[in-house]
Protein backbone atom coordinates (compact mmCIF):
# COMPACT_ATOMS: atom_id res chain seq x y z
CA UNK A 1 0.00 0.00 0.00
CA UNK A 2 1.33 3.44 -0.90
CA UNK A 3 1.41 5.98 1.92
CA UNK A 4 1.73 9.50 0.62
CA UNK A 5 2.98 12.60 2.39
CA UNK A 6 -0.31 13.78 3.81
CA UNK A 7 -0.15 16.03 6.84
CA UNK A 8 -2.94 15.86 9.39
CA UNK A 9 -3.32 19.20 11.13
CA UNK A 10 -0.47 21.64 11.50
CA UNK A 11 2.91 19.99 12.11
CA UNK A 12 5.04 21.19 14.99
CA UNK A 13 7.67 23.54 13.45
CA UNK A 14 10.33 22.01 15.74
CA UNK A 15 9.89 18.58 14.18
CA UNK A 16 12.52 17.34 11.73
CA UNK A 17 11.85 18.28 8.09
CA UNK A 18 10.85 14.82 6.88
CA UNK A 19 8.49 14.33 9.82
CA UNK A 20 6.78 17.64 9.02
CA UNK A 21 6.33 16.77 5.35
CA UNK A 22 5.47 13.07 5.74
CA UNK A 23 2.96 13.61 8.55
CA UNK A 24 1.42 10.35 9.76
CA UNK A 25 3.55 8.30 7.33
CA UNK A 26 6.64 9.26 9.39
CA UNK A 27 5.75 6.55 11.94
CA UNK A 28 5.74 3.92 9.17
CA UNK A 29 9.34 4.57 8.07
CA UNK A 30 11.78 1.75 8.81
CA UNK A 31 13.70 2.57 12.03
CA UNK A 32 17.11 3.20 10.40
CA UNK A 33 15.52 5.47 7.75
CA UNK A 34 13.64 7.41 10.43
CA UNK A 35 16.85 7.78 12.48
CA UNK A 36 18.73 9.21 9.48
CA UNK A 37 16.06 11.89 9.04
CA UNK A 38 15.59 12.68 12.73
CA UNK A 39 17.70 15.81 12.35
CA UNK A 40 17.17 18.26 15.17
CA UNK A 41 20.72 19.17 16.23
CA UNK A 42 22.80 17.70 13.44
CA UNK A 43 25.06 14.65 13.26
CA UNK A 44 27.40 12.84 10.86
CA UNK A 45 27.05 9.46 9.18
CA UNK A 46 29.60 7.41 7.29
CA UNK A 47 29.73 4.35 5.07
CA UNK A 48 30.59 3.32 1.52
CA UNK A 49 29.09 3.67 -1.93
CA UNK A 50 29.34 2.41 -5.46
CA UNK A 51 29.19 5.24 -8.01
CA UNK A 52 28.50 5.02 -11.73
CA UNK A 53 28.65 8.07 -13.99
CA UNK A 54 26.94 8.81 -17.30
CA UNK A 55 29.33 8.91 -20.23
CA UNK A 56 27.81 11.49 -22.58
CA UNK A 57 29.37 14.95 -22.75
CA UNK A 58 26.16 16.53 -21.38
CA UNK A 59 26.07 14.06 -18.46
CA UNK A 60 29.72 14.77 -17.63
CA UNK A 61 29.16 18.55 -17.72
CA UNK A 62 26.09 18.34 -15.44
CA UNK A 63 27.92 16.01 -13.04
CA UNK A 64 30.79 18.50 -12.84
CA UNK A 65 28.40 21.45 -12.31
CA UNK A 66 26.67 19.75 -9.37
CA UNK A 67 29.91 18.21 -8.04
CA UNK A 68 28.49 14.69 -8.23
CA UNK A 69 30.91 11.99 -7.07
CA UNK A 70 33.39 10.29 -9.39
CA UNK A 71 32.86 6.68 -10.41
CA UNK A 72 34.21 4.02 -8.09
CA UNK A 73 33.55 0.97 -5.93
CA UNK A 74 33.68 0.97 -2.12
CA UNK A 75 34.00 4.75 -2.14
CA UNK A 76 34.18 6.12 1.42
CA UNK A 77 31.23 8.41 2.17
CA UNK A 78 30.59 10.86 4.99
CA UNK A 79 27.44 12.95 5.29
CA UNK A 80 27.26 15.84 7.74
CA UNK A 81 23.69 16.87 8.54
CA UNK A 82 22.95 20.24 10.14
CA UNK A 83 19.76 22.22 10.62
CA UNK A 84 19.00 25.91 11.09
CA UNK A 85 15.62 27.59 10.90
CA UNK A 86 13.95 24.40 9.67
CA UNK A 87 16.37 24.11 6.72
CA UNK A 88 18.66 21.09 6.58
CA UNK A 89 22.15 21.29 5.08
CA UNK A 90 23.57 18.02 3.77
CA UNK A 91 27.31 18.00 3.14
CA UNK A 92 28.14 14.76 1.35
CA UNK A 93 31.80 13.85 0.94
CA UNK A 94 32.70 11.01 -1.43
CA UNK A 95 36.43 10.16 -1.22
CA UNK A 96 37.25 13.79 -0.38
CA UNK A 97 34.91 15.36 -2.98
CA UNK A 98 32.24 17.55 -1.32
CA UNK A 99 28.69 18.05 -2.56
CA UNK A 100 26.42 20.38 -0.56
CA UNK A 101 22.66 20.81 -0.79
CA UNK A 102 19.95 22.35 1.37
CA UNK A 103 16.52 20.82 1.96
CA UNK A 104 13.37 22.52 3.21
CA UNK A 105 9.58 22.16 3.16
CA UNK A 106 8.06 23.51 -0.04
CA UNK A 107 5.18 25.95 -0.37
CA UNK A 108 3.07 27.29 -3.23
CA UNK A 109 3.64 25.09 -6.29
CA UNK A 110 5.95 22.98 -4.11
CA UNK A 111 3.48 22.48 -1.26
CA UNK A 112 3.81 19.00 0.32
CA UNK A 113 7.18 18.54 -1.39
CA UNK A 114 10.73 18.60 -0.06
CA UNK A 115 12.69 21.26 -1.93
CA UNK A 116 16.37 20.45 -2.40
CA UNK A 117 18.63 23.32 -3.47
CA UNK A 118 21.96 23.03 -5.22
CA UNK A 119 23.18 26.59 -5.63
CA UNK A 120 20.71 28.44 -7.91
CA UNK A 121 18.77 25.27 -8.79
CA UNK A 122 15.83 24.00 -6.71
CA UNK A 123 14.13 20.62 -7.12
CA UNK A 124 10.70 19.75 -5.68
CA UNK A 125 10.75 16.13 -4.51
CA UNK A 126 7.65 14.11 -3.63
CA UNK A 127 8.32 11.68 -0.75
CA UNK A 128 6.37 8.43 -1.08
CA UNK A 129 6.57 5.47 1.30
CA UNK A 130 5.96 2.17 -0.49
CA UNK A 131 6.89 -1.42 0.33
CA UNK A 132 9.10 -0.39 3.24
CA UNK A 133 11.11 2.11 1.18
CA UNK A 134 11.07 5.88 1.07
CA UNK A 135 11.12 7.13 -2.53
CA UNK A 136 11.78 10.72 -3.63
CA UNK A 137 10.37 11.59 -7.04
CA UNK A 138 11.29 14.78 -8.91
CA UNK A 139 8.16 16.87 -9.61
CA UNK A 140 9.33 20.47 -10.17
CA UNK A 141 12.51 22.41 -10.75
CA UNK A 142 13.57 26.01 -11.06
CA UNK A 143 16.60 28.20 -11.67
CA UNK A 144 16.95 31.34 -9.55
CA UNK A 145 13.28 30.95 -8.60
CA UNK A 146 12.09 30.79 -12.22
CA UNK A 147 10.14 27.56 -12.91
CA UNK A 148 11.63 25.34 -15.61
CA UNK A 149 9.61 23.05 -17.93
CA UNK A 150 8.19 20.08 -16.03
CA UNK A 151 8.72 17.87 -19.09
CA UNK A 152 12.47 18.29 -18.59
CA UNK A 153 12.63 17.76 -14.81
CA UNK A 154 15.34 15.20 -13.97
CA UNK A 155 13.55 11.86 -13.79
CA UNK A 156 15.83 9.67 -11.75
CA UNK A 157 14.61 7.97 -8.60
CA UNK A 158 16.09 8.15 -5.13
CA UNK A 159 15.15 5.57 -2.53
CA UNK A 160 16.08 4.72 1.04
CA UNK A 161 15.55 1.50 2.94
CA UNK A 162 16.73 -0.52 5.91
CA UNK A 163 18.68 -3.68 5.20
CA UNK A 164 20.51 -5.85 7.74
CA UNK A 165 20.04 -3.14 10.37
CA UNK A 166 21.66 -0.43 8.23
CA UNK A 167 20.40 2.61 6.33
CA UNK A 168 20.80 2.07 2.58
CA UNK A 169 20.46 4.68 -0.17
CA UNK A 170 20.09 4.37 -3.94
CA UNK A 171 20.17 7.62 -5.94
CA UNK A 172 19.80 7.33 -9.72
CA UNK A 173 19.80 10.72 -11.46
CA UNK A 174 18.90 10.92 -15.13
CA UNK A 175 17.42 13.57 -17.40
CA UNK A 176 15.28 13.57 -20.54
CA UNK A 177 17.37 13.77 -23.73
CA UNK A 178 20.55 13.11 -21.71
CA UNK A 179 20.02 9.79 -19.96
CA UNK A 180 22.00 8.69 -16.92
CA UNK A 181 24.02 11.38 -15.15
CA UNK A 182 25.07 9.63 -11.94
CA UNK A 183 23.94 6.59 -9.94
CA UNK A 184 25.25 6.10 -6.42
CA UNK A 185 24.16 3.52 -3.90
CA UNK A 186 25.47 2.30 -0.60
CA UNK A 187 24.98 2.41 3.17
CA UNK A 188 25.49 4.76 6.10
CA UNK A 189 25.60 4.49 9.88
CA UNK A 190 25.66 7.39 12.28
CA UNK A 191 29.22 8.16 13.32
CA UNK A 192 30.00 6.42 16.58
CA UNK A 193 27.34 3.74 16.03
CA UNK A 194 28.29 0.10 15.55
CA UNK A 195 28.63 -0.67 11.85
Amino acid sequence: MTRRHSVHGTPDPTWPLYRRVLGAAWDDLPPRVREMHDITNGFAAEGTATVERGTSLAARLIAALFRFPSAGVDVPVCVDFSVKGGVETWTRTFAGRRMVSRQEAGFGRNAHLIVERFGPFAFGLAPVLRDGRLYLYGRTWSLLGVPLPSALVPNGIASEREENGRFHFDVDIAAPLIGSIVHYRGWLVQRGAAS
